[in-house]
């Protein structure tokens, strides 16, 4: 029996694939977007997928379930209570797949989601690992509060935040100590707020260090857990939705975006998305374009700025990083929304004004300052008095309350999202607007 973790940092996701070595069958376990590298594992161990398993209708990222059912025969296995709109067997509480040697188990773990469950592996008659989806994580639990608009069943985060507790407490806490926790994610993820480095813990540890799973009442456990959550992303509502009927096959949906001859003047009234480093935007760029630069985040931040009702242009510097930018948009289901690609390295364009922060920090007050830091960075206090606080995910719908009497400078934590904040005012309102980007660290007052 092996047990097979794989990683995607940029959505800080693992996926799981047990294989029987006993008869050469795999079941997977959360799968991402792309399901290449799960059969690449499968041929390497000339083993056959034969089934899937969905913990829960996913939020942050877009699942292969769907692809992986029409090209391999493998049967879906999710919560009847998830609505799927795809061919599945439900797995409910107390559900067994025998996979040669070995039983998977359902616990129906309820709390980040109506419809979670998490997955016991029993082999030799003993509970060696239980994945826990987004119900338990190492050093936290799931957030409560992004199924009150989206999935089959609503319900509201105190609610949920209640059966989360029973969870825990009455079926995961009560497995074996030394059985390993395997989670869907990893620190980073915005479906949790505390979580560990790790990639696996026991039962045991996080008994003894998680602290969502200490002594306490539930009113405690309620507030707990409520409070201080991270920014709910755009796409979060689209993704679940999306995975409750099933996305597409990625590469044949990838093959369909409309691709555009280099520097092409895109559509009057569409909004363009430009992932060129900072440095080439800057230097010039397709007016009103929002720079999301391609980094380990960007298929977070691109789901954060951009609605999903909305089509955009997709831009980048040259054509391999026009294919990368194209394969992370895909991980959150985002290549459906656009309108066409291309590569731009145009002379001329829109330039950016510059920032000196030699002027800044003589006459700070000559600017007005917009700090698009998340709520939960800014609790602990702004780095300049008179900043006015907007988180960049909410950027595009607030630019009026920007004053425009005096320039306008936005800053983040360290440069990256200031790229894209300042780039969205650039476009939406009618005075100067520069970017702090990397001086933050050395002007902030704390």
């Amino acid at each position: 029996m092996k047990i097979k973790q794989f990683e995607d940092k940029g959505l800080a996701h693992f996926a799981y694939a047990v294989l029987s070595e006993s008869n050469c069958e795999i079941v997977l376990i959360d799968p991402a977007r792309d399901p290449q590298l799960y059969f690449d594992y499968a041929a390497a161990n000339d083993a056959r997928i034969v089934g899937v398993i969905e913990t829960h209708p996913h939020a942050d990222f877009v699942s292969s379930h769907l692809e992986i059912h029409h090209k391999t025969g493998a049967t879906i296995y999710t919560h009847s209570l998830v609505g799927a709109d795809y061919p599945h067997l439900a797995f409910d509480e107390g559900a067994v797949l025998r996979l040669g040697n070995i039983k998977l188990r359902s616990l129906h773990t309820p709390g980040h989601s109506p419809d979670g469950i998490s997955i016991v592996l029993e082999h030799e008659g003993r509970d060696k690992a239980v994945f826990t989806g987004d119900t338990l994580f190492i050093g936290d639990v799931g957030r409560p509060d992004l199924r009150e608009r989206a999935g089959n069943i609503t319900a509201k985060r105190d609610e949920l935040a209640r059966q989360m507790y029973h969870s825990t407490r009455e079926k995961l806490m009560k497995l074996d100590d030394q059985v390993e926790v395997l989670p869907a994610h990893g620190a980073g993820t915005l479906c949790g707020k505390g979580l560990s480095e790790a990639n696996s813990s026991t039962i045991g540890a996080e008994k003894l260090r998680n602290p969502a799973l200490q002594e306490m009442s539930e009113e405690a456990f309620v507030k707990l857990i409520v409070e201080d959550q991270p920014f709910i992303p755009k796409y979060f509502g689209y993704d679940v939705d999306l995975n409750k009927k099933g996305a597409p096959a990625c590469r044949k949906s990838l093959q369909e975006v409309r691709k555009l001859e280099k520097n092409t003047t895109p559509e009057a009234g569409i909004l363009v998305v430009d992932g060129r480093p900072q440095k080439d935007f800057k230097k010039g760029h397709i007016a009103g374009a929002i720079n999301i630069q391609n980094g380990d985040k960007f298929e977070t931040w691109l789901g954060s700025v951009v609605a999903p009702d909305e089509k955009y242009y997709l831009v980048a510097e040259s054509g391999e990083a026009l294919e990368q930018l194209l394969e992370k948009a895909a991980k959150i289901g985002y290549e459906l929304l656009v309108e066409g690609a291309l590569v731009y390295d145009k002379a001329g364009g829109k330039a950016s004004a510059a920032f000196d922060k030699e002027s800044f920090r003589t006459a700070e007050t000559a600017f007005t300052v917009v700090d698009i830091r998340n709520s939960s960075e800014t609790k602990a206090g702004k780095f300049f008095e008179h900043a006015i606080t907007i988180p960049l995910p909410e950027l595009r719908e607030r630019a009026k309350e920007i004053p425009t009497d005096k320039p306008v400078v936005v800053h983040c934590a360290g440069g990256y999202r200031s790229a894209a904040g300042s780039s969205i005012l650039e476009g939406l309102l009618p005075v100067e607007v520069l970017d702090m980007s990397e001086a933050v660290t050395e002007l902030k007052h704390r």
